[in-house]
């Protein structure tokens, strides 16, 4: 590291450990690690989004801004008996660097990059013996996308995996899309002009106040349906784990092309003074052919 880079990340810690300090900020003395939980959150989404499309000096900014967090937990930390600061963290994490890295620190030999990651999990559940299972290091709490990706990874990475090739995960991908289809036959139909489908289940829909001018909402899905959606929706996963393709990272690129392509539409209607709640379906369908590319 840069001398100036080591003085800048210690300069960055004693304005943090100011901040913390007597007579620092009224708010970020009253902050702790549960309060900070959506700043980091959104700190972290907002620095994948600078990854995708911003630039270098977004980019370098919204690092600088996940930093910040770690420092004011580390802050936050050193001020409990038996707590830790960041050079605790630093260190803590090159040791396992290190550890988890025989064939670059040691002398281990490696063929290529998977039995790097089969030497990396059984490095790491040698020193996390405590754990009962190779997925308790994937937080439930992760997009379902990634939360699949992480379930489907762990064991595969030492040796289980249902589909192991791309052509069974291609079968399970089309058995999947039968059985929706086969149950999608009896279902409802779908979602009526203005209207949408619950996402949780609630009690049955019963007539509302006519003069409320609204319909009463439609039913809960039936649970072998959602099940068997959430069968392709893994099955798909596992595709693009195969296909070495990142399903979050599809699935939000997709959705944002969606996303502009809508806003164009939006700003088409804008400019001609449309109100978009009056276009009939064939309306709908010309704008949003005439607004793709």
């Amino acid at each position: 590291m840069r001398d100036e880079a080591a003085q800048s990340l210690r300069q960055l810690n004693e304005v943090v450990e100011r901040l913390r300090a007597p007579g620092g900020c009224p708010w970020d003395r009253e902050q702790t690690h549960r309060s900070l939980r959506p700043y980091l959150l959104e700190e972290t989404y907002e620095l994948l989004e600078a990854i995708e499309s911003r630039g270098p000096e977004t980019l370098r900014e919204e690092l600088g801004d996940l930093l910040l967090q770690v420092l004011m937990h580390c802050a936050i930390a050193a001020e409990q008996p038996g707590g830790f600061d960041i050079g605790d963290v630093a260190e803590t994490t090159r040791a396992k660097m290190v550890h988890r890295h025989p064939h670059v620190f040691g002398d281990t030999s490696v063929r290529d990059a998977t039995e790097v990651v089969v030497n990396w999990e059984r490095l790491k559940r040698a020193e996390k013996r405590e754990r009962l299972s190779l997925l308790e290091g994937v937080p439930h709490a992760l997009p379902a996308l990634a939360y699949a990706q992480g379930v489907q990874k762990r064991p595969a990475r030492v040796g289980f995996d249902e589909t192991p090739t791309v052509a069974e995960a291609l079968a399970w991908a089309r058995e999947s899309i039968d059985a929706v289809a086969g149950l999608a036959a009896a279902a409802p139909a779908g979602a009526r002009r203005g209207g949408d489908w619950p996402v949780t289940d609630s009690a049955p829909a019963t007539p509302t106040d006519p003069d409320a001018g609204h319909a009463p909402p439609p039913p809960p899905p039936a649970r072998a349906l959602e099940a068997a959606v959430g069968e392709l929706l893994f099955a798909i996963v596992a595709l693009a784990r195969q296909l070495r393709v990142n399903p979050e990272d599809a699935l939000r690129g997709r959705a944002t092309v969606f996303a502009d392509r809508f806003r164009r539409l939006e700003v088409t209607a804008r400019a001609g003074g449309v109100d978009l709640h009056d276009l009939s379906s064939a309306e709908w369908r010309r704008r949003w052919e005439a607004a793709a590319g």
